[in-house]
């Protein structure tokens, strides 16, 4: 599998929490602007404590116009990290086109800069720490969760670069997954733009714990 392919636009089916599927034109652009009203909301007063009423009146839209397409706010909650998570891996397949990576940390760190790039201009991309709470419960990991990029990111670096494959290259990706986003999320957490010195930071300690495993970028 190309690292391209990893993250392409059929990576991951929309919408798993729409309880209508949108078919015509008119109910997707209706779908797009209550996940565009969700988005604006959960930037202003938190995901704690968005209610669908709230993303009714933001979208213009009546109450049942929301629960035609999702029953609860924890669905529309789920539907727009869904969404952020799709445009963070369009986000790295297009960067990945640009920049060509050579090395695997080139590609790594076309990653990094995916995330920056979209907390900077992704409306609600915090919306993607929702499930944090949650996930110490599940019983299976989810697509959504580090892990399952770890998994897929080891197999291609595995393949494409050379890496040393296996459960340890998995758990040293997962590892350094939940390390950037630590950091990167402390990065913009009173820095509409990122604080900068945390951004570097999240690309040394990441660069250095993997070359510690895996030496040289080649």
């Amino acid at each position: 599998m190309a690292l391209i392919d990893l993250f392409g636009e059929d990576s991951l089916a929309q919408g798993r929490q729409v309880r209508t599927e949108p078919i015509q034109q008119r109910s997707a652009a209706r779908l797009t602007a209550l996940l565009d009203a969700a988005a604006e909301v959960v930037d202003e007063v938190g995901f704690d404590r968005i209610t669908t009423a709230m993303v009714a009146e933001r979208a213009g839209a009546s109450i049942g116009t929301v629960y035609r397409y999702y029953p609860d706010r924890v669905a529309v909650l789920e539907g727009l990290r869904e969404r952020a998570v799709m445009r963070y891996r369009q986000r790295v397949s297009d960067l990945l086109k640009e920049t060509q990576p050579s090395t695997w940390w080139e590609a790594v760190d076309c990653g990094i800069s995916a995330f920056v790039d979209l907390y900077r201009a992704e409306p609600g991309f915090r919306i993607l720490h929702f499930a944090d709470r949650e996930r110490a419960q599940a019983s299976v990991p989810d697509e959504l969760d580090s892990g399952f990029f770890a998994n897929q990111i080891a197999g291609v670096l595995s393949e494409q670069f050379g890496l040393s494959g296996g459960p340890e290259l998995i758990f040293r990706l997962e590892v350094a997954v939940e390390m950037a986003d630590s950091l990167l999320s402390r990065a913009f957490t009173w820095n509409s733009q990122g604080d900068e010195r945390f951004i570097a930071e999240c690309r040394r300690i990441m660069h250095d714990y993997l070359v510690g495993f895996y030496g040289t970028e080649s």
